[in-house]
């Protein structure tokens, strides 16, 4: 990836995280912006979330697309960009990849501490 893309997936990540902080939506206020990807073109962007609570991750999901609009129009207002991207959002696989590796990890730890134990 370009260092001009990194650039401005990297401020695209900084304008929406401080314009979700400013939303009064219960349903964001566990939510990380892990990463964002945009397009070559600039149109299309995914932008990829954690949220604490494995369960709440469908209910931010909800608010941030209802909110995409919001979003998009503060980023035309702080990002000087040929396009605003559309934005479409979804779960980091990362950290879900990253958490069943942990549990799978702990799986096999507890079953040795009952091997010795």
């Amino acid at each position: 990836m370009s260092d001009r893309m990194l650039k401005v997936n990297s401020t695209l990540r900084e304008v929406i995280g401080e314009e979700i902080e400013r939303m009064s939506d219960s349903r964001l206020e566990m939510v990380s912006i892990t990463a964002v990807d945009t397009a070559p073109n600039l149109r299309h962007a995914v932008v990829y979330i954690d949220v604490l609570e494995r369960e709440s991750h469908e209910p931010a999901l909800d608010a941030l697309t209802g909110a995409a609009k919001r979003l998009q129009t503060a980023i035309a207002g702080q990002v000087r960009m040929k396009y605003t991207p559309k934005l479409e959002f979804a779960i980091d696989p990362g950290v879900v990849g990253g958490e069943r590796i942990d549990a799978i990890l702990r799986s096999i730890q507890e079953g040795k501490l009952e091997e010795n134990g």
